[in-house]
């Protein structure tokens, strides 16, 4: 994927940076540079220290939650 991409933020997704201290541009990071495996409903992505799940939507990045592995 190339250039910026549109994120949506679940709720979950947005507790969970904010008690992580996640960016969205290390979520884009993840997204755009990351090791990715399909689950069941979405993706997971994996970049350095860094996991986050979402799904897609036409264009759009629905990110469910992110972690710290």
């Amino acid at each position: 994927m190339s250039g910026d991409i549109e994120i949506i933020l679940t709720e979950h997704a947005k507790e969970r940076m904010a008690a992580k201290g996640i960016t969205k541009e290390q979520i884009k990071n993840a997204i755009n540079h990351g090791a990715k495996q399909k689950q069941t409903d979405g993706f997971l992505a994996s970049y350095t220290y860094i996991e986050v799940a979402y799904k897609l939507r036409g264009k759009k990045h629905i990110i469910k939650t992110v972690k710290i592995k």
